[in-house]
């Protein structure tokens, strides 16, 4: 007979990995650094089969996730907020680390979120990351520059901008030779890049934020990234659609390669002109091409095909 399947909550911190196992009184603190992930790993091995549930962390369980994907173990990184309000909707309202595991373990069972492997595109994601930062400082010193009278403070800053302005073009050349690396990246990166108003930027972006791309539906990629209009119907009040949620990191990029697609691209700018002309508002026009130009990215990376005005007109003809 098949063994009933186990589900591990474990809390990850910035020093330690709680572990708490549904149903059992079984719980451990490893700690989060190589020998206690080793440890970690080697015990969920003698829980065979489970289903090991962590947090997103923002970085803290990548070597954590890392080791359980080398040693087959199935994992699911799972939002921090959904867990919470998992909690509140159960009543559990205190919050300590051993606590935070037996919830993210119930809401395992509960949910059945799907196993993912360590994603490939880490290295990269992490390349986008830093490349975001420096562009944020960036911003952040030439503002101040702006404002700034004193002489040898402007000096100061001017140094500062032009140091962080040759790190982001390292950062740059680091992206293009990690892409060009891989023949799967580079034959996706060109298939993107082949479309107008796609470029580097937005090209890395989807392949580091967005790996689902090429291999979901039109409905279910646009509600992942979130530029897909959702009801707001309650008994006899019919609510305005609106769109929220999704990746916001992936959305802003979109949205600023979408504004340039609606100049350059002839058939998003198009449908944006034809959306206007229709009387509808111009901010409502850009999302419904954000979506658009999603929705044929999706198709381009699933059919293995580059961009054609022709046939990306009968997926903007379509209905959704």
């Amino acid at each position: 007979m098949n063994k009933e399947q186990t589900y591990a909550g474990v809390d990850v911190s910035k020093g330690n990995l709680d572990v708490v196992v549904v149903g059992s009184d079984m719980k451990w603190r490893f700690g989060n650094n190589p020998a206690g992930i080793g440890k970690a790993v080697e015990t969920f091995k003698g829980l065979f089969p489970v289903l090991v549930v962590f947090e997103a962390t923002g970085g803290l369980e990548l070597s954590f996730w890392e080791a359980l994907t080398e040693a087959c173990i199935p994992a699911a990184p799972v939002n921090p907020r959904q867990v919470r309000d998992f909690a509140k909707a159960k009543g559990r309202l205190a919050k300590t680390d051993e606590i935070d595991a037996e919830v993210i373990a119930h809401y395992g069972q509960a949910i059945q979120p799907r196993a993912q492997v360590f994603p490939e595109t880490q290295s990269l994601k992490e390349l986008m990351a830093r490349r975001s930062q420096l562009i944020e400082m960036l911003t952040a010193e030439k503002n101040r520059l702006y404002a700034m009278r004193n002489p040898q403070i402007k000096l100061d800053i001017k140094a500062h901008i032009d140091w962080l302005e040759s790190k982001l073009n390292d950062v740059n050349k680091d992206l293009k030779k990690a892409i060009d690396a891989s023949p799967a990246w580079r034959e996706k990166d060109r298939l993107l890049q082949s479309t107008p108003g796609v470029g580097p930027t937005l090209s890395a972006t989807l392949l580091t934020q967005l790996p689902e791309l090429g291999s979901l539906n039109r409905h279910e990629i646009a509600a992942l990234v979130g530029v897909a209009p959702l009801n707001r119907d309650s008994g006899l009040m019919r609510g305005k659609r609106t769109v929220w949620g999704g990746r916001a990191p992936v959305r802003t990029v979109l949205y600023m390669a979408t504004l340039a697609a609606t100049r350059h691209n002839p058939v998003i700018k198009a449908f944006y002109n034809r959306l206007c002309g229709e009387g509808k508002a111009r901010k409502l026009a850009l999302t419904a091409c954000m979506r658009k130009l999603l929705i044929i990215l999706n198709s381009m990376l699933k059919n293995n095909t580059p961009w054609n005005n022709s046939k990306s007109l009968c997926v903007i003809g379509a209905r959704d």
